[in-house]
């Protein structure tokens, strides 16, 4: 049965890739926003190291809030099971 649907899904895939290829070739090359030039490339890498920078900061941000919110709870249930 899971050899079946792997082969099937695999099949699937590979009609529609066939089907996918002649689309993307009838642009001579060009990409979605023309003629890639190194304005593009350069412009595009900063806007995905902006992103990246991003995505860590906010990420390191949102792991110091849970941090807190988690020590907070552990205090207060020790805080109960002591008594004080």
């Amino acid at each position: 049965m899971k050899a079946r649907l792997t082969l099937l899904a695999t099949l699937a895939l590979s009609i529609v890739l066939v089907y996918a290829v002649p689309a993307f070739a009838g642009d001579n090359g060009e990409g979605l926003v023309g003629e890639t030039d190194d304005k593009i490339i350069t412009f595009f890498s900063l806007g995905l190291v902006l992103f990246f920078i991003a995505v860590a900061s906010l990420g390191s941000w949102l792991q110091s809030v849970l941090e807190r919110r988690k020590e907070a709870r552990k205090s207060t249930h020790a805080k109960h099971q002591i008594g004080w």
